[in-house]
Parts: C-alpha cells; sequence; structure tokens
C-alpha cells in the first residue's frame, strides 16, 4: 500500500522494474536536504493533492472525482453510480462493485476530517493531511457528503503555480483558456477543478501567481476570451526553490526578531 501511494502521489516514479524518487519527490523529501521531508509546510500537502488528484493513470478515481464529478453535493452511492459509468462508458473497462466502493470509502476516508484541527492538533488524529485541505466534507447528521468551489485564500501560490506549469508542460502550448485551467479536458487535470476553485477564486490565484513571478505570465482577453500567455520559460523546479527559500527566510526573520 505504500508503494503504490508514494507512485499514485508521483513521489516515487519506476525506472526499469525498480523504484527511485521522482525529481519532485527528491526535492521536497530528501531527508538530507529536502524542502520540507518532514510534510511540515501546508504547500506540501496541497502540492501532493495535485500530484495524486491529476495521476490519471495510477490514481484513476481520485483524477475521475477532482476533474469529472462536478455536484456539489452526494452520497457515497451516488458517487460509487457515477464512477461505475464513467469506468463502463468512458475507459471501456468492466470493475467489481466491490472494487469501485472501496475506492470511493478510501476516497472519503482521505479527505473528510473526522476531527476539528482548530482545536486538535493532527497528530493527536488518525487523519491523512489530505483531510486538512477541506475538499471534501461530511454534511453533519446525513448521509450527503459536500465537495464545493470556494475561493480557497489558503491555497499557497506555489502549489497552484506548480500545476499550471503542469499543464503548459502537458499541452505544448504558449497560451491557455482560462476555461481549459478551470474545466478538466478529460485528458488534462485542470488547476480549478482539482483545488475546487470557483470563478473568483481561480482568477484571483491567476493575478497572485502573475505578481508572484513577475515577467513569466500574462492574463489577456481577446475577443471576450480569457486567455493565460506564458511569455517566457520558467520551470517547476524554480518555483519550489523560490517559495521554500522564501518560507525557510521568513521563519529565520521571524526567530531574529
Amino acid at each position: 500500500a505504500i508503494r503504490y501511494w508514494l507512485i499514485a502521489s508521483q513521489i516515487l516514479e519506476v525506472d526499469e522494474n525498480s523504484l527511485k524518487p521522482s525529481e519532485v519527490g527528491e526535492l521536497i523529501f530528501n531527508k538530507k536536504n529536502g524542502y520540507d521531508p518532514y510534510l511540515e509546510d501546508d504547500a506540501t500537502i496541497w502540492l501532493v493533492h495535485w500530484l495524486i488528484a491529476s495521476n490519471a493513470s495510477n490514481a484513476t478515481s481520485f483524477f475521475w472525482f477532482f476533474n469529472h464529478f462536478h455536484k456539489p453535493e452526494f452520497t457515497q452511492k451516488e458517487l460509487c453510480d457515477a464512477l461505475h459509468e464513467f469506468v463502463s462508458e468512458q475507459l471501456g473497462a468492466r470493475t467489481s462493485t466491490h472494487t469501485l466502493k472501496s475506492d470511493i470509502a478510501l476516497l472519503l476516508r482521505m479527505y473528510e476530517p473526522t476531527i476539528d484541527y482548530r482545536t486538535t492538533p493532527i497528530e493527536e488524529g488518525l487523519d491523512s493531511p489530505l483531510s486538512m485541505l477541506g475538499l471534501i466534507n461530511e454534511i453533519s447528521d446525513t448521509k450527503y457528503h459536500e465537495s464545493k468551489l470556494e475561493n480557497r485564500w489558503n491555497l499557497p501560490i506555489a502549489s497552484f503555480s506548480y500545476s499550471v506549469l503542469e499543464i503548459f508542460g502537458a499541452t505544448q502550448i504558449s497560451s491557455l483558456r482560462v476555461e481549459q485551467l478551470m474545466m478538466s479536458d478529460g485528458i488534462h487535470a485542470a488547476p480549478g477543478a482539482v483545488f475546487r476553485l470557483n470563478d473568483e477564486g481561480l482568477i484571483a490565484k491567476l493575478e497572485e501567481m502573475i505578481a508572484w513571478l513577475p515577467g513569466y505570465f500574462e492574463l489577456r482577453e481577446t475577443a471576450g476570451i480569457h486567455q493565460l500567455y506564458k511569455l517566457k520559460d520558467i520551470q517547476f523546479v524554480d518555483v519550489l526553490a523560490k517559495y521554500y527559500n522564501e518560507n525557510r527566510n521568513s521563519r529565520l526573520g521571524e526567530v531574529v526578531a
């Protein structure tokens, strides 16, 4: 199970039948000089979420839920039925109902909090770190769950910027319609969908990214269509280095003060 999740989260990758750290896995989790080997920064948790939810081949149910399923409120049965339809009609695969139910139960268990993090430290609970993100919640005293689009002001800009760079890399084009970043095309993950951003939240994050990485991106409107342009090349390595180094310097400044 640990091996599977390390691959699903793209922290490890298969190399000639053996496993090795991926580039992002090495950068963040290397014990000696990784940016956040103990998963202490919220940006790392949001990034792990993106790496799982954008991994269509190794985390298919998670990719489906965050990129294809759009109902804000739902029951566990509705999720199972919708996933069964997707697997049968879109993927042309046959999967047992038991397997689908297990996948849905795991999804909810990973993302739904069972403790109140405002009053209880995470280390005192048994919840997954992903449950801290607030992307899926159980509606009290009902059989319903919710996963709503919000502004997500708490979404760290590094995690968001990483996701945008991945879409530029996957599509190999220099401009993206904002719509492409909001809704998945069925092949690529979409930051707006994966992070459960509403329209206002997505635009706000794009503007924040443009200000944080000046000279690299620009938002333009042509014939009523908003597009994000990549003006010059920047790698996700540079984005992560900028964010974690800024955070480290900020913490050091607080200690000195």
